[in-house]
């Protein structure tokens, strides 16, 4: 896995802790390993289900295509956000989901975010978010995501305050800070 290290870096250390909302619904965020490998895997995959649902492609056609469009898609990550934090959610002791975090100069950019089926629209996500939104209040930051127009979390980020700053066709990119997009 380039540009992995198993061993959390300093920054990554910064923006694994500090979740106290997350932490009191009972998730939790530590470093992602080469085991957790398959499963971002099938995390991936759950986000396309609809998406492929519309396809007539068979079982093994989609889980190919699936692997292939997730690999690219973590490589793409690995290469383009290097000192990004790559954490795993965790409920208890079950895998959640996902949250890729970078810090920037004005900024903390998630570059990607995402829950499982059974852990979705419970308030996880919500929880998680305000807890970023606070480390970037605190650090003077604002907190910015590339965002699909269709993706049924938008309504999520237009009630915690987050604004389209930019249309990126298929994305828009969205931005929240305490004074404002």
């Amino acid at each position: 896995m380039a540009g992995h290290l198993s061993s959390a870096a300093p920054r990554e250390a910064d923006l694994a802790g500090g979740y106290a909302r997350a932490e009191a619904t009972r998730l939790r965020l530590r470093p992602m390993t080469d085991a957790d490998m398959e499963f971002l895997s099938a995390l991936y995959a759950s986000t396309r289900e609809e998406e492929l649902s519309q396809l007539p492609w068979d079982a093994a056609r989609k889980r190919d295509f699936l692997e292939m469009q997730f690999n690219a898609q973590h490589a793409h990550y690995q290469a383009h956000y290097p000192d990004a934090a790559w954490l795993v959610l965790e409920h208890g002791k079950d895998p959640a989901g996902r949250l890729y975090i970078e810090e920037w100069p004005s900024e903390l950019r998630i570059i990607d975010i995402a829950l499982m089926p059974p852990f979705r629209g419970r308030g996880l996500g919500a929880a998680l978010l305000r807890d970023i939104m606070e480390k970037a209040d605190t650090a003077g930051k604002a907190v910015g995501i590339h965002v699909e127009k269709a993706n049924p979390a938008m309504r999520l980020y237009r009630r915690l305050g987050f604004r389209t700053i930019e249309d990126k066709g298929v994305y828009d990119l969205l931005r929240w800070s305490r004074g404002g997009a």
